[in-house]
Order: C-alpha cells, then sequence, then structure tokens
C-alpha cells in the first residue's frame, strides 16, 4: 500500500522513454519509434499510451503577443495493460506527420520554429509519466527550392514562426488551426521589400501564400497565391518565385 502511495506521488513509479528511429523528417512523413516503459517498485494498471504530436504557436491578443504549446496531432499506442514492478516493456508504434506540421531546419537565426512528439502514460491516481523528443523537419525538395531562388535573388530568411489560426490562399485553406510564416528581406534602398512565405502540403500538391511588403508603396501588402507539383520542374519553380518578385 505505501509503495502505491509513493508510485502515485511519482516516486518508484513506471518511467517512460520514446526513441525514434530517425530525428530527420519531412512534411507528410511517417514517424517510426519504440516507446520503453520500465516499470517502478510496484505494479501499476496503465490506460492508454499517449502520443501527442506539438508545435508552439505565437498567439496574437489584446494584451500582446503570447505564445502556447498547439497540438497538431494525437494517437493512443495501446490498450490497457499493467506494467509490473521492474518490467521492462517495449511498444512500436507508427505516427502520420500532419501534413501541415511546420518546417524547422530553416537557415536563420532567429528560427521560432519547433516540433516535438510528447509521450504520456495514463494511469489512474498518479503523476503521468511523460517523455518529450523534438526532432527536426525539413523542407521537401520543391519548397527547398523555391526558398534557394529566393535567397539567390537577393533576398535574406530573417525570420521564422508558427501563428496559431487558419490561412486561406483563395483556391487552397489551412486546417490545422496554425501556419507557417517565413520571412525574407532585401538590401535594397530603392526597392526594399519584405516576403512572408508560408506552405502547406495537400497530397502531391504544394501551395503557397506569398505575401509582399514594399516599403514605400502605398499599395499596403500585396498576396499572391499559386500551387506547385510535389515534383515541379525547376522551371515551374522559377516561374513562381518570378511572380512573386514581380508583386
Amino acid at each position: 500500500m505505501f509503495g502505491q502511495l509513493k508510485a502515485s506521488l511519482g516516486i518508484g513509479a513506471a518511467k517512460v522513454d520514446t526513441v525514434l528511429d530517425s530525428m530527420s523528417y519531412m512534411q507528410g512523413d511517417t514517424l517510426n519509434g519504440t516507446v520503453h516503459i520500465q516499470g517502478g517498485d510496484v505494479d501499476q494498471q496503465v490506460d492508454a499510451i499517449n502520443l501527442k504530436l506539438c508545435t508552439e504557436v505565437k498567439v496574437e491578443g489584446e494584451e500582446g503577443t503570447s505564445y502556447q504549446n498547439f497540438t497538431l496531432g494525437t494517437l493512443q499506442a495501446v490498450q490497457p495493460f499493467t506494467i509490473h514492478a521492474g518490467e521492462n516493456k517495449q511498444v512500436p508504434f507508427q505516427f502520420k506527420l500532419d501534413p501541415e506540421t511546420p518546417i524547422t531546419s530553416l537557415n536563420t537565426v532567429n528560427n521560432q520554429c519547433h516540433v516535438w512528439l510528447e509521450t504520456s502514460l495514463d494511469i489512474d491516481f498518479a503523476i503521468d509519466p511523460k517523455d518529450r523528443d523534438f526532432f527536426e523537419i525539413n523542407p521537401l525538395p520543391v519548397v527547398a527550392n523555391l526558398i534557394s531562388s529566393i535567397e539567390n535573388s537577393g533576398f535574406a530568411m530573417v525570420k521564422a514562426d508558427v501563428e496559431k489560426g487558419y490561412l486561406n490562399g483563395g483556391n487552397f485553406s489551412s486546417k490545422s488551426g496554425c501556419y507557417q510564416e517565413i520571412e525574407f528581406r532585401n538590401s535594397g534602398m530603392i526597392n526594399k521589400k519584405e516576403i512572408e512565405l508560408s506552405f502547406i502540403l495537400e497530397m502531391n500538391t504544394v501551395h503557397c501564400l506569398a505575401e509582399v511588403d514594399r516599403s514605400l508603396s502605398f499599395r499596403g501588402d500585396q498576396y499572391i497565391s499559386f500551387s506547385l507539383d510535389r515534383n515541379a520542374s525547376h522551371s515551374d519553380i522559377l516561374s513562381a518565385v518570378n511572380q512573386i518578385l514581380s508583386v
């Protein structure tokens, strides 16, 4: 009885550790990994292994800007079971990434984009053991090539973050409840310009919404949206970049 009481307070309780097969993925990939559960000093009933795909989003409000954790997807790995004292249990899993999972491997000092997998054991009347594993999301080749083309046109990536809300590109829209913005600036004095890009993956199509701000323009922010095949040619990518730069 005393052992159960200590376990409910997290003393001598079961521990959880999730190990991913890889620490680097692309949007739309499937995570593969194993949840390792180490039994504590007493037997404990585990009602579920809960996995959450998370990111951090920026929230604009009347009192200013704040940041909060945001869940992009969930997975319940197993049915209820008992983890016996001292037992080591391994549970393999697969977790399909949300297609709107933000890119994290971006070449900018002000990169506020993070993605992680949070694992918890659902144990009644106890502090749920938890584990958090950060991993990298790389851009799809078509996105990486488009970003490189923007940078080769004289723009530097200066910031990337994830906003809470929905994105509307005219013939496409986001669904997850958050969207990523990747910001670029050029160094021109006369033709100074800022570009913000947001990408949405839908099956084999990559949608893009570009917001363009010219510092000396009286037209305000201008928007352009387009879609590219996941295997778009270099000429198609350059054509899309030219659309953005011509705004």
